[in-house]
């Protein structure tokens, strides 16, 4: 995305807008922050350069959003395309700051990537992994319309073990 993005949608101080180049010290941040970290694949001390140059080339086609309250960056989400015979589906992750969660931004962040895959992009099918331990976020996705198609067996290694992550997916009628 870039700078020239329409102004944020404003809620109750929480405005949700495209990322910029520019906020890749406040996204190492957020990201890194134990219990965001714990929700997804990241490693630890991800460096500063790795999230600049992440921000510096978006994936084509994808879609990098943030929510921000006075400045601060308070949550990050993201929807990739995918291509070919699998051009209807996308993937989506979200995450929320540490201490900012359970005040909707997560929903927020969630039901602008929905607005931008069905009104937008004509996306079918939003497809993501969550991990099974985390019960806000598995509600939240059922909530949108999200269904529980099938777990991943020890999906990730994550405080030392092993875990298991359920695939859901969202699929918009014709």
């Amino acid at each position: 995305m870039n700078d020239q993005s329409p102004p944020p949608l404003e809620a109750n101080g929480l405005s949700i807008r495209a990322t910029r180049p520019g906020d890749f010290e406040q996204i190492n941040v957020l990201t890194s922050l134990p219990g965001f970290r714990a929700g997804t694949l990241r490693l630890p001390f991800q460096s500063v350069e790795v999230t600049r140059k992440w921000l510096e080339n978006p994936i084509p086609g994808a879609i990098n959003i943030a929510a921000e309250i006075d400045g601060q960056i308070v949550g990050h989400a993201g929807l990739q395309p995918s291509s070919g015979r699998r051009a209807h589906a996308a993937g989506i992750g979200i995450g929320v700051h540490d201490d900012f969660t359970g005040r909707g931004i997560g929903k927020a962040l969630l039901h602008a990537l929905i607005d931008a895959a069905d009104n937008w992009l004509n996306i079918r099918r939003l497809e993501l992994t969550v991990y099974t331990d985390n019960s806000r976020a598995i509600s939240l996705y059922e909530k949108c319309g999200f269904e529980r198609e099938g777990i991943h067996r020890d999906y990730a290694f994550k405080d030392g073990r092993f875990v298991d992550a359920l695939a859901m997916a969202r699929i918009r009628a014709i």
